[in-house]
């Protein structure tokens, strides 16, 4: 029977993973097609959401199935818990692609963003693309240095996301009404992707020393 549960936990993280490379797949095209205003990539996004559900729903009943039949107690129960909160993170990070592919999609043939902020944007968007990636490779290895690494990255998106607050409450922006609110909800948009894959950092963080830490560099 122990065989048997630890073959069970090794499928549940395998398929973590697998979540998460599509995740991470879906948020580098739906920034390519926000930023370049290609609206088959943002359709490609908003579709492979679809999948990301998919397979979230089937590993959160996998995650129940487990907790059922076999009744884990201790680290074991943790990782359990742990695989079920990690993947509704997964599942809100894929929302959160679709989300960006959809104002691409919306304002297509246009830009979302005005010239003055595209560079911004571009950052933020490349920012993503490299924690997403990060946080595949932390889910697969467990490297703790990945964890941190998350953080900074995340910590630079912090900065680009109230750059952009500071600049479409700035005298000197000429945005008309939808373009702020458009750079309003992308930006958040983008900072809460970041913030999703820190979340998962530390619940990877847990699972590996025991120790819960609000600050992954603490």
């Amino acid at each position: 029977m122990r065989e048997v549960f630890q073959s069970e936990l090794a499928e549940v993280q395998s398929r973590l993973v697998e979540i998460s490379r599509l995740v991470a797949i879906s948020i580098d095209k739906a920034t390519r097609a926000f930023n370049e205003s290609d609206v088959g990539l943002a359709e490609e996004a908003i579709t492979e959401d679809e999948k990301i559900d998919e397979l979230t729903v089937e590993l959160d009943e996998l995650a129940i199935t487990i907790l059922a039949r076999q009744q884990p107690v201790a680290r074991d129960l943790r990782i359990v818990v742990s695989a079920l909160r990690i993947s509704a993170s997964l599942e809100r990070m894929g929302d959160l692609s679709t989300h960006i592919a959809q104002l691409a999609r919306y304002r297509f043939p246009d830009k979302v963003i005005p010239q003055g902020l595209r560079s911004t944007f571009a950052q933020m968007g490349a920012l993503d693309v490299v924690i997403s990636k990060m946080l595949t490779d932390l889910l697969t290895s467990e490297d703790m240095k990945l964890a941190e690494a998350i953080r900074n990255e995340d910590d630079k998106v912090d900065a680009l996301h109230l750059s952009v607050f500071e600049a479409v409450l700035g005298d000197s922006w000429k945005g008309q009404a939808a373009d702020t609110v458009d750079a309003t909800l992308a930006s958040r948009y983008h900072e809460r992707f970041a913030d999703h894959a820190v979340s998962i950092a530390k619940k990877v963080q847990y699972l590996g020393t025991g120790a819960w830490h609000q600050d992954i560099n603490a």
